[in-house]
């Protein structure tokens, strides 16, 4: 079955280290819902090379934005990363994936757990009135290895500021030791208590609901942590607690 593109034309990138960079793209067809996500493609040495990316921007911005690394030898990652502003690039037509919030079920607590570039979705979900009136509390947690691989701090700042005390941003910085950033791992930090301590907010299964996205090992370990205080993964016929999308 042959994909269909929507031709969409690139508005600017921004590059936020050596390999981490946001491209901004006109395509007003495309449809999708905050946390989704969708392909993009560009022809590269006459192959059509296509890769899934999460929408960072809402659905009602004027604009699509997707948050990447460039991969060592990846090659799509590689010629995004050197596109500027008026070039094509096809991105498929709508939205795909389940980690939005109309498939959360109504909690008080929403914590939202990312490492690297696996906070696009949740950026996208933030911009929206909805996440803010669904619950009490929101909670982001990004984990990353380098303070200068804590981006969008601009955005995060103004959620704050209109938000207060309603949205908690904890960081996790493994290999530099940074003021206002806890050390470790995000799985470690939940069987230790510390992570709820810096929260000031009980991980319970009565009250809370986790996505995780990100690396595959960070989803994989935290998933197992929040099962042995009594979470368990959701789903459309089971309902539950965690809600998971690997990054690769």
């Amino acid at each position: 079955m042959t994909v269909e593109w929507i031709q969409g034309e690139v508005v600017s990138i921004k590059h936020w280290t050596e390999s981490l960079y946001s491209i901004r793209i006109k395509a007003p067809e495309v449809k999708f819902i905050a946390g989704q996500y969708t392909k993009i493609s560009l022809k590269i040495n006459d192959e059509d090379i296509a890769r899934p990316y999460s929408f960072v921007n809402s659905p009602n911005e004027d604009f699509l934005e997707f948050y990447s690394v460039q991969v060592p030898d990846g090659p799509l990652s590689s010629e995004l990363q050197k596109l500027k502003s008026g070039d094509p690039i096809n991105v498929g037509p709508y939205g795909n994936g389940f980690l939005i919030l109309n498939e959360i079920p109504c909690v008080e607590n929403i914590w939202m757990l990312a490492t690297g570039t696996g906070i696009g979705p949740y950026l996208s979900i933030l911009k929206t009135d909805e996440s803010w009136n669904k619950f009490k509390k929101v909670i982001l947690v990004h984990a990353v290895r380098y303070k200068k691989e804590l981006t969008y701090l601009k955005t995060i700042k103004e959620l704050k500021d209109k938000y207060k005390d309603k949205f908690i941003y904890i960081t996790y910085v493994s290999r530099e030791k940074i003021e206002n950033s806890l050390e470790g791992r995000i799985p470690n930090s939940i069987s230790s208590g510390i992570l709820e301590k810096e929260a000031n907010t009980k991980i319970t299964d009565n009250n809370t609901h986790i996505m995780i996205c990100g690396n595959p090992e960070m989803v994989s370990d935290t998933t197992k942590e929040l099962k042995k205080i009594g979470l368990k993964k959701h789903r459309r016929n089971s309902p539950g607690h965690i809600t998971t999308e690997n990054y690769w």
